[in-house]
């Protein structure tokens, strides 16, 4: 048992404690011990390991407590590789900053890239992976080293001739390595990765109360009083097994809590849950989760819902059924976060899905290609779900909410939603299954399964009587998109969504917690009419059940009936038959669904025409996972603005539309109509990938026919 040193890279404190500066009073260092203090009254009775030789890095025992500090030997020549670097690159670094932070972050893509630092340490990335915690530490000291140094320099260029330096006191500066590869998913995560760093990707689905983690304990004897510090390992508390005294034989110790030798951290846990996409997701399972556990300037760097790129060391702890048995062989895997990227701070504004789809060079093509399409409306609405034929109007209204509008300055709602009624298997599950496929980040529910509490926050209690967070679906879709099926059926539930819907938050006060968490998606929504089948004798609100308050968030509401059409039941049944026998639904359909459209009124050319395939038009629909990075691209880097005659377009047109319905029993039109127009025209901008609105007649001419449609 090491009663002497400080700890290695497990200790971790964030402490006031003025004892830790006395590592730093002279070249020459005595009582290195962490319960040694020259001044005091009990020092002949503690522990002290004597040190003879000088150091070549002041804080060395800081970082490599059981290593002698010796000119040339491994460790040293890794930490002047990591120092040399850092000299190179001052600009990326503010000794003030870091010494308030007390870490700092280190791009090893930069790092790697370096010729110079490869040919000093050319195996940086195997080191990392296998040896993680003597890695950091080195890259910590470097880093300490630099950091002392300019303070260092700071503090002559303020004295006057004749004055002695005061000494340097610094606490421990933790490395944050970013942008570490391979990002390994969590079905890998096994027994062989224990004690090695690996970087893993996810939505963070609940968050702790920060806590108190001891690290190190001073006990002292209950026979002869001498004190003794005690790590302690993983925060597990752990006992002396004898007094440092050699005439005592004593076995009971008292712990001193308040002890300037006890060190604490502090502590959050969190739990992450994979993010895998739609072709690699595995049925009939739940989503795999782990425990990370946070320290130190890591705290609150996340809430439930944030997508996190996480790097740390994998380790393990009893598990809770062998937690009061002996000897425990049942473990629980978990990781102690080195470094945390959040991807909501990551992108610009919180708009991008960045880190959720990567790029390569070859998507950048495929995008462009996509672009240079003479009609990428058309393209893309038979693309979202070809498997349904027809319904061209519903699936570019549910494109339009894939895309949403821009981000305003002052926070307000960029994500349209959508409503889909209409009586039983026209194919509204189908539709907003492909948009959950298709959305950079896609969560889909069913309603008549969810509960109020599943849809938004879980308020959970733990031991100790603290509370924590758990992320529902509005909340895990934070950024993207949250399809809910069945929304008939979950009447209870609807008054959950008013706020979601409007503030684009999750306001929650429960238990003395009160907290609000973002929920910026757009709700797509199918429902099926109250009897089975649409009365058209009734409103929407009636045929629903739904309040007019949840009813008018909606910024598209389509109705879909089944109506007997011998014409149209035919060209269905042609597409039903080509999908399963294998052949490519074409000339048939194609040829004829020309000549149905022929008879359509000319108010319905100017839209429904330019959707809808032609006999002569050769259609490849876009693969959903090219779709995907499309959609990701257009709302990562594509933000467009209403230019001076659009939005002059628009306020006409509203004005239009507030006198002609001005009966009692028209639809009221509000300025939630004139918002939706605004994010609907934006989004088709971005979809066709222009940083202004410019066609505003054409959308205009699109918004009269939705509205002449019954479709609000």
């Amino acid at each position: 048992m090491n009663r002497g040193g400080r700890g290695g890279f497990r200790n971790r404190g964030r402490t006031s404690n003025p004892w830790r500066n006395n590592w730093f009073r002279s070249k020459n260092h005595k009582g290195v011990g962490p319960c040694s203090n020259a001044q005091n009254s009990q020092s002949s009775q503690l522990h002290i390991p004597e040190l003879s030789q000088t150091f070549l890095y002041r804080g060395w025992k800081l970082y490599f407590p059981q290593e002698p500090c010796q000119d040339g030997s491994s460790t040293v020549r890794k930490v002047e590789a990591i120092e040399q670097f850092i000299a190179g690159s001052k600009k990326l670094y503010s000794h003030t900053d870091i010494e308030e932070r007390r870490a700092f972050t280190l791009n090893l893509k930069t790092l790697t890239n370096d010729e110079v630092f490869k040919v000093m340490w050319p195996n940086l990335m195997e080191d990392l992976t296998d040896n993680p915690e003597t890695t950091l530490n080195c890259m910590s000291l470097a880093m300490h080293q630099m950091v002392g140094t300019a303070l260092e320099n700071e503090v002559k260029l303020q004295l006057q001739d004749g004055d002695d330096i005061p000494p340097i006191k610094l606490p421990i500066i933790r490395a944050r390595p970013t942008n570490f590869e391979p990002v390994t998913e969590l079905k890998n995560l096994k027994a062989s990765y224990y004690g090695k760093l690996v970087s893993v990707r996810g939505t963070i689905i609940r968050v702790g109360n920060v806590k108190i983690l001891c690290t190190w304990m001073a006990f002292l004897c209950n026979s002869c009083r001498a004190m003794q510090c005690i790590k302690q390992p993983e925060g597990i508390f752990t006992q002396p097994t004898s007094c440092t005294n050699d005439d005592c034989r004593a076995r009971t110790f008292s712990p001193l809590i308040s002890s300037p030798y006890t060190q604490t951290v502090n502590w959050q846990s969190v739990r992450l849950q994979e993010l895998v996409a739609d072709d690699r997701r595995e049925g009939g399972r739940i989503p795999r989760t782990i425990e990370c556990e946070l320290m130190e300037d890591l705290l609150n760097s996340c809430v439930p819902g944030d997508v996190v790129t996480i790097t740390g060391i994998v380790k393990v702890r009893n598990s809770e059924e062998t937690t009061n048995k002996k000897a425990p062989s049942m473990f629980v895997m978990y990781i102690e976060v080195v470094s945390l990227v959040n991807n909501k701070t990551n992108s610009a504004s919180g708009k991008g899905f960045g880190a959720i789809v990567e790029f390569n060079i070859k998507d950048y093509y495929a995008i462009q290609q996509i672009h240079s399409e003479p009609n990428i409306f058309r393209l893309l609405v038979n693309s979202l779900c070809p498997l349904i034929y027809g319904h061209e109007m519903v699936k570019a209204g549910l494109l339009l909410a894939l895309f949403g509008g821009s981000m305003r300055e002052d926070g307000g709602r960029a994500d349209p939603h959508v409503l889909v009624v209409g009586d039983p298997g026209l194919g509204k599950s189908q539709m907003l299954q492909a948009c959950s496929s298709v959305a950079p980040r896609g969560v889909y529910v069913c309603g008549n399964t969810s509960t109020a509490s599943g849809l938004t926050v879980t308020l959970t209690r733990e031991g100790g009587g603290n509370y924590s967070l758990e992320a529902g679906a509005l909340v895990l879709a934070d950024q993207g998109c949250c399809c809910i099926d069945e929304f008939d059926k979950m009447s209870n539930q609807h008054s959950a969504l008013l706020e979601a819907m409007e503030q684009q938050s999750i306001s929650i006060a429960k238990a003395s917690v009160v907290c609000s968490l973002p929920a910026r998606t757009s709700v797509l929504a199918a429902a099926n009419p109250v009897g089975g089948h649409y009365d058209r004798g009734k409103t929407v609100s009636e045929n629903l059940r739904l309040g007019s308050a949840l009813l008018s968030r909606f910024d598209l509401v389509f109705i879909l009936l089944d109506r007997p059409n011998e014409h149209l039941d035919s060209l269905l049944s042609e597409h039903v038959m080509a999908l399963h026998s294998g052949l490519k639904h074409k000339s048939n359909v194609i040829k004829s669904s020309n000549s149905s459209m022929q008879r359509c009124e000319v108010r319905d050319i100017s839209l429904r025409e330019r959707l809808t395939l032609h006999s002569d038009d050769e259609l490849d629909p876009i693969p959903h996972q090219l779709l995907r990075k499309y959609v990701s691209y257009a709302r990562k880097y594509v933000h467009p603005v209403l230019s001076p005659e659009a939005a002059a377009v628009l306020q006409q047109f509203y004005l239009d539309l507030r006198r002609q319905h001005q009966s009692l029993d028209s639809t009221p039109i509000t300025t939630r109509q004139l918002e939706s127009l605004v994010r609907l025209v934006e989004a088709r901008a971005k979809l066709e990938l222009r940083e202004e609105v410019c066609n505003i007649l054409l959308v205009i001419l699109h918004q009269k026919l939705l509205f002449n449609h019954n479709i609000l």
